[in-house]
């Protein structure tokens, strides 16, 4: 019984690679007759997973159930889905860190002590440092997604950050997370033109529209655009500078949502940076730690520059 048990998780084990094997293949690999081979896929059969016949040929796949089945994970896996959950259960997602949490204890108790080891150590010594952001139905999140994923128009309801409610439809491209904030990104279709929605702030509505054909995103992938709206957003102080560097040599220094960085020549680029207040502005552009021009921004700006080179000249000659 032993060694049959031992034989029907190898099974598993080789089907869960997501390849097509043929009855001689498993056979093989298991050291044992195309006919136990036959028997051992449906006693797995019986057990909940769905085990495909591959189609003109005596070959097996692993199908789609209607049921979760337990997963077979290696040394690696386990611990990747350990982090994962322990991640999930702080993070941005509503409802979702008690689940988390349940799914995380009953892996631990699954683990070999080689395993809970390596899991419990990281967690020791993982400091989390970050500031509490918004939170977002999965509801929501699942909404979007699917419609993002079968390329269909979706409707919800808007609150913009200065308070207003709209209803607003549009193409959907994809969710992107950045700093604890979850980002719709989609093509307007009433205001023609790409636009990125916060996702706590929009309520799906239902059902979705018909479908269409997906468009280019600007600068090529939607990383980059939201960079650049978050950069560029309504900030009351906004600037361009010129920084006396290669872009690719700057492009480390700029955390995304900062600013966006833009080349102009092999020895120099543009910064486009925005903030709440001068200094706030006057620490983004000096924190690059580079040789600048002042290209363009408000007429204060210059001043406030000229205040920071001041008060560091004045702490050298103390």
């Amino acid at each position: 019984m032993l060694e049959t048990s031992a034989r029907l998780l190898k099974l598993l084990s080789l089907l869960q690679t997501h390849r097509d094997w043929s009855g001689g293949e498993l056979a093989e690999r298991l050291g044992i007759s195309t006919r136990t081979v036959r028997r051992d896929v449906e006693r797995l059969r019986e057990l909940g997973y769905p085990v495909d016949a591959v189609q003109g040929a005596a070959g097996y796949r692993l199908g789609i159930g209607a049921s979760l089945p337990p997963l077979l994970l290696d040394d690696d896996e386990a611990v990747a889905v350990a982090v994962g959950l322990r991640t999930a259960a702080g993070g941005s997602v509503a409802d979702i860190e008690e689940t988390a949490l349940r799914a995380l204890t009953k892996l631990e108790r699954m683990l070999p002590p080689r395993l809970r080891y390596r899991v419990n150590a990281l967690n020791t010594a993982t400091v989390r440092v970050g500031a509490a952001g918004p939170v977002v139905s999965p509801d929501t999140l699942m909404a979007i997604a699917d419609a993002c994923r079968r390329r269909e128009r979706l409707r919800f309801d808007y609150t913009s950050h200065r308070g207003g409610d709209t209803v607003r439809s549009v193409e959907p491209h994809s969710l992107v997370n950045f700093e604890r904030h979850w980002y719709l990104v989609a093509w307007d279709t009433d205001r023609r033109d790409w636009r990125t929605f916060r996702a706590d702030r929009l309520t799906p509505r239902t059902p979705t529209g018909p479908h269409f054909t997906p468009r280019q995103p600007p600068y090529g992938d939607t990383v980059t655009y939201l960079a650049h709206r978050l950069s560029s957003r309504a900030w009351p102080y906004q600037a361009v500078v010129t920084l006396h560097e290669p872009a690719e040599a700057i492009a480390d220094r700029v955390w995304p949502g900062m600013g966006v960085v833009e080349a102009v020549d092999d020895h120099s680029c543009l910064l486009h940076v925005g903030a709440e207040n001068l200094w706030a502005l006057v620490w983004m552009i000096t924190s690059v730690d580079a040789d600048f021009t002042l290209t363009s921004g408000p007429p204060e700006l210059a001043n406030a520059l000229r205040a920071q080179a001041r008060r560091c000249l004045d702490a050298l000659r103390g």
